[in-house]
């Protein structure tokens, strides 16, 4: 007999349904891959905002009491590398933080113009607006040693600035402020600096690139740095991707050797790029007596 179709017999399928499955997937991977990388555009674009224009102005007001033998407490505010450019919006924060906590002192380790040569019309602008009870201490950084200002002296005392070249100046009686010159782009003489300090009194030296150190430990109680900036661009896990010389092993923060404590500030401005990131510019005030610690 032969054959007969049987409409009611389902027959099986001979079309491949699945053949589009490959073109969506790498639509898929495609589509996966745009996505990640506009996601990781944005979060570039974020860190790059954040290291311009945000992180750079963010100023960070520090605390620390530190072990002073001095006779009443002394509040001293630390600037260094302001690299300004006028009063300007960091500048103007600078003066505001300044007349909010009241110190008796101010210190500034160097590195104040932001221009090569230098600017020091810009410099004397921030200079007449810093004011404290026991006066205003400076010495030189490698930018100022670039280019000196016309008749330095004349230069810092018209604008109010307590000028150490290698010499020494009673803060108090019994505290003495001693000002190196930046030693790798000066001539530091520290013999001469320290000169004539009767043995019981506090001294603090003030000098700008941190690697000194080693010389100044044992000889002074106090040594606040600047110079590093802290890195300026700071990824953890990661050594700091440049640093200038003189800064010795020494970032940021505070060191101890031969019973002489120093600070090194990460400073207030920037150079070589105008960028800051997880590192932000501080003042940091010093406040005797006590332990070398942060205050909360």
């Amino acid at each position: 007999l032969g054959e007969v179709d049987d409409p009611a017999i389902s027959r099986p399928m001979t079309s491949i349904t699945a053949a589009p499955l490959p073109r969506n997937s790498e639509q898929v991977r495609h589509l996966r891959f745009r996505l990640i990388s506009i996601g990781l555009l944005l979060i570039l674009a974020a860190l790059a905002i954040d290291a311009i224009y945000i992180e750079p102005y963010r100023l960070e007001v520090t605390h620390y009491e530190i072990n002073g033998a001095v006779k009443a407490p002394l509040k001293i505010a630390h600037l260094s590398d302001i690299h300004t450019h006028g009063l300007n919006r960091r500048e103007r924060e600078i003066v505001e933080i300044l007349d909010r906590e009241k110190p008796d002192v101010i210190v500034v380790t160097g590195d104040t113009p932001g221009q090569d040569p230098g600017n020091y019309a810009d410099c004397r602008e921030v200079y007449l607006k810093l004011h404290a009870p026991l006066g205003v201490w400076f010495v030189r950084g490698n930018w100022e040693n670039e280019h000196l200002p016309r008749n330095e002296r004349a230069y810092y005392r018209d604008a109010g600035i307590n000028f150490l070249l290698n010499a020494n100046g009673a803060v108090r009686p019994d505290v003495y402020m001693v000002g190196l010159d930046d030693p790798p782009t000066g001539t530091a003489k520290p013999d001469q600096a320290l000169a004539g300090i009767p043995k019981d009194a506090y001294t603090i030296a003030l000098f700008h690139s941190p690697g000194y150190f080693d010389h100044m430990a044992g000889r002074v109680n106090l040594c606040l740095t600047g110079h590093t900036h802290g890195g300026q661009v700071v990824v953890p896990f990661i050594k700091p991707f440049w640093l200038p010389k003189g800064c010795g092993r020494f970032l940021a923060g505070w060191y101890s050797e031969n019973g002489t404590q120093m600070f090194v500030s990460r400073g207030i401005g920037t150079s070589v790029l105008p960028i800051r990131f997880m590192c932000r510019p501080e003042i940091a005030f010093k406040i005797g007596r006590a332990s070398c610690r942060e205050r909360v």
